[in-house]
């Protein structure tokens, strides 16, 4: 899943891309209120961490123009990241339609824990456990079994199998698993995306009996179906 973190902290923005890196989420950040409006008019993201101060745009002004858009990105999860402490500015960013309100200082641990909670609301609650043949992933300690064992996964594999294993059967675009997989300022390009599909699909055909296939769909994408063990 890719987040977009706007705060122009740099210190304070490294240590939340590395603690949101580590639970294999991706990460984009903007260091500023108008390149942030601006990313989040074109580009899609399952969550934003947003803070109030910023340059060149206020974060409530993101916030508004971002709700003012098309249902698709106006529904986006977005998390008030903030030094500013009084009840009328929480009160005015909860009404511009922020799902939640964390006041700095504040410890990764409750950060991570409240970026977990909103990707499950944004998912659904039936969605807690995915499940394709005998590989799950679990979204709270998001995390892969296969075969009742864990799944060892690099970090970019883990968001390829993530990306296909939710819901299992939807067909994706190399472009679409692109944008999962990697933030805008990485260096890669599209033919990436089939390094990784290669490395997922040998760790799957270790265990045969897995019952897991990544399929091919020539001039569509690629597609997580169940297969015979």
């Amino acid at each position: 899943m890719r987040i977009l973190l706007v705060e122009d902290h740099d210190e304070l923005a490294h240590w939340v891309a590395k603690a949101l890196r580590d639970a294999h989420l991706t990460v984009e950040r903007a260091a500023n209120g108008a390149d942030a409006d601006a990313l989040l008019h074109t580009q899609d993201y399952a969550l934003v961490i947003l803070d109030l101060t910023l340059p060149r745009m206020d974060g409530l002004e993101v916030l508004r123009r971002l709700r003012a858009r098309s249902a698709a990105r106006a529904n986006t999860p977005v998390l008030i990241l903030t030094a500013r402490g009084g009840l009328d500015e929480r009160v005015q960013g909860l009404n511009l339609g922020a799902d939640d309100y964390l006041a700095k200082p504040f410890e990764l641990a409750e950060l991570e824990a409240r970026v977990k909670a909103l990707l499950r609301r944004r998912s659904g609650a039936e969605a807690l456990v995915h499940r394709c043949g005998q590989l799950s992933f679990d979204t709270v300690a998001r995390m892969f079994t296969y075969c009742g064992e864990a799944l060892a996964l690099t970090p970019r594999e883990h968001a390829v199998l993530e990306a296909l294993i939710a819901p299992p059967g939807r067909a994706l675009s190399k472009e679409k698993l692109f944008q999962e997989v990697f933030a805008l300022e990485d260096e890669a390009n599209l033919d990436a995306i089939e390094l990784y599909i290669h490395r997922v699909r040998k760790k799957l055909e270790r265990r045969p009996e897995g019952g897991v296939a990544i399929v091919t769909l020539r001039g569509i994408g690629y597609v997580m179906q169940e297969r015979p063990a």
